[in-house]
């Protein structure tokens, strides 16, 4: 069985690489933050750096915050690529699983594949719920030689497995994911408020919104956050505001116009102003409570409920 190295061990991280520990896969771990105790219990090896933690590993998987985090961590000193071989028949693959940028993320596979070794981008859309349950959608950039490989260990962490196709194109399908969502959000929260203002009970416009055509993952999980005011996140708002952020960035390299990205990034630039940042991104609903000078539901609202 391989051994499997893991990097980045924060609120997605942890609980994805308790799966592949559970799944009898001997696991090399390291975070800047230190390895939880809960994982060296389960059997994880704590390494002191990515350089030791790619030495001692076949496949080295990253689970990071944003672009600069993974470059650093694969490039700068004692990062992975120092640990990697230069002998052709020791190569190796690393998974990228952060959400970062296509267009780095293509000069990342070159200079990997330039040392021998191999590279795969495979985001995920689920959050810290399907991150739990084992239950993440994984968007895979991969050669097919490599997505063959690496196949089984991500089907330990999540419920659908997709290969999009050649190394980058996972993270174009993730920007794709994040638009989606970011916009979802942001209609959910509208139409919460918008019926409460009205006069109806948004609790029960939301129950009937599931059973109709308007029905979504975001409005039966986030529209719930919003009712509640309950935005312990969950997946935080600088980190949706970075996503964003990489689709706009792209989308003006390739020449394309996203109206609705850029008008729900503006909407998080204000939850930002209001020092929402690091509360779930369901707090996009509180902005436009402010707006409409109504709160959706008064007997939990409180201010900067967490």
């Amino acid at each position: 069985m391989k051994n499997i190295g893991f990097i980045g061990l924060g609120i997605m991280g942890k609980p994805m690489v308790s799966h592949l520990i559970r799944g009898g896969y001997p696991a090399y771990l390291h975070s800047r933050s230190g390895v939880p105790d809960e994982l060296t219990a389960l059997g994880g090896i704590a390494c002191p750096t990515p350089k030791a933690v790619a030495e001692q590993t076949d496949i080295i998987i990253l689970m990071l915050p944003d672009t600069p985090d993974v470059e650093k961590v694969l490039f700068a000193e004692n990062g992975v690529m120092s640990g990697l071989s230069a002998d052709p028949a020791r190569s190796k693959i690393i998974i990228d699983m952060s959400t970062i940028s296509p267009i780095r993320t293509r000069d990342f596979v070159r200079r990997i594949n330039q040392s021998g070794h191999d590279y795969a981008d495979a985001p995920v859309s689920g959050g810290d719920i399907g991150a739990r349950n084992a239950a993440l959608t994984i968007m895979i950039g991969a050669t097919e030689p490599v997505f063959a490989r690496i196949k089984p260990i991500l089907a330990l962490m999540g419920k659908t497995v997709t290969r999009i196709g050649e190394p980058g194109t996972g993270q174009i399908c993730k920007a794709a994911n994040q638009i989606i969502s970011a916009l979802t959000l942001e209609a959910v929260a509208e139409a919460l408020v918008f019926a409460s203002k009205a006069g109806a009970d948004p609790n029960k416009v939301r129950q009937a919104l599931l059973g109709g055509f308007a029905a979504s993952r975001i409005l039966e999980v986030h529209g719930e956050r919003m009712l509640k005011h309950a935005f312990t996140p969950g997946f935080r708002v600088d980190l949706h505001m970075k996503d964003l952020g990489i689709a706009l960035d792209c989308a003006t390299e390739l020449g394309v116009s996203l109206p609705g990205t850029a008008l729900t990034q503006s909407l998080y630039n204000a939850c930002v102003a209001q020092e929402d940042t690091m509360l779930d991104s369901s707090v996009i609903v509180r902005i436009l409570e402010k707006l409409a000078g109504h709160t959706i539901n008064p007997s939990t609202a409180t201010s900067h409920e967490s």
